[in-house]
């Protein structure tokens, strides 16, 4: 048996590394816990709340760039017709129109790591080491909308590249004022061959057409557990050739610190969608091929599913 006084400090060291990891400060027992998904399809906008859905005709954009969308979209069911399950086929990537998404890199000490390995030969491995420890993140732009496709659909790898890998990340939903108002699911696809030869290829590894996927939804919340698990299955001709996962309480910086650095001297009048780094870095002899199945599931949110091109 724990003695009192132990499992008090349990419970404090416990309290402190959520604090320290996810920025929410303490969640009393009195706070109502607040969650639904969002997604953006074809028809409109499908709202899922307490496993009922319906849908509205509104600009997808317009409707999560708010502080308030989790009250917004409460308000707005009664009004909307009820649909059911069959009303989120045909899913959009989901980024508005005139968003930006933006990413940040080595979070994860795996993803240090796999970023040392890379680039020992060109001499770049310090870059990684320093910036994990460093003050100052590394962030990134990744994308305009055109160049983000959406669950089911094709992402591609260079032509250019020899060594290609998927990246499965948390992706917060920001609003223009900075505030997180919901997560999805984003596979930043990169090119291992191209950043390593040298760090200062980064955009060429990052940024192509068809060079990331955001879905399938938003999940709209007031509290993302610690112990949510990221999940990464890669299958090839029906056999699964690679699969891994980890726990976004693995990641060194607050999810807030991260939209602190890319807020600090840009504006997103229309929010921005921010790829919080990845944790699952396959082998150094894996690479993707076309035809090749990415699944990426993040507990509470759903699977985005991508076939390489």
């Amino acid at each position: 048996m724990k003695k009192a006084s132990e499992a008090i400090v349990e419970n404090m060291v416990a309290v402190f590394c959520h604090r320290r990891l996810f920025g929410f400060g303490i969640i009393l027992n009195t706070t109502k816990y607040k969650a639904m998904k969002l997604y953006n399809t074809i028809n409109g906008i499908v709202i899922e709340f307490k496993d009922k859905f319906s849908v509205i005709k509104e600009n997808w954009e317009t409707f999560i760039n708010n502080d308030n969308v989790f009250e917004k979209a409460k308000a707005s069911i009664a009004a909307a017709t009820q649909v059911d399950k069959s009303a989120i086929a045909n899913l959009l990537p989901t980024i508005g129109s005139n968003q930006e998404l933006w990413a940040c890199g080595v979070t994860y000490l795996r993803s240090k790591v796999g970023r040392q390995e890379e680039s020992k030969l060109s001499g770049g491995a310090d870059f990684y080491a320093k910036v994990y420890e460093a003050e100052r993140p590394e962030v990134f732009f990744k994308s305009t909308p055109h160049r983000i496709v959406g669950t089911n659909a094709f992402v591609r790898i260079r032509k250019d590249s020899t060594w290609d890998v998927p990246e499965p990340e948390l992706t917060l939903v920001v609003t223009s004022s900075g505030k997180i108002i919901g997560y999805t699911i984003g596979n930043d696809m990169s090119s291992r061959s191209i950043e390593g030869e040298n760090p200062l290829y980064l955009p060429q590894a990052k940024t192509y057409d068809a060079c990331a996927a955001l879905g399938p939804c938003i999940f709209v919340t007031n509290k993302i557990e610690a112990h949510t698990t990221i999940h990464l299955e890669i299958n090839r001709n029906s056999t699964t050739v690679f699969k891994d996962s980890i726990a976004i309480s693995q990641m060194k910086r607050t999810l807030e610190e991260l939209v602190s650095f890319v807020y600090r001297e840009c504006s997103f009048p229309y929010g921005c969608l921010i790829m919080t780094g990845t944790g699952i870095v396959p082998p150094n002899n894996f690479t993707l091929q076309p035809g090749d199945e990415i699944k990426i599931s993040i507990d509470n949110i759903g699977t985005l599913i991508n076939t390489v091109q």
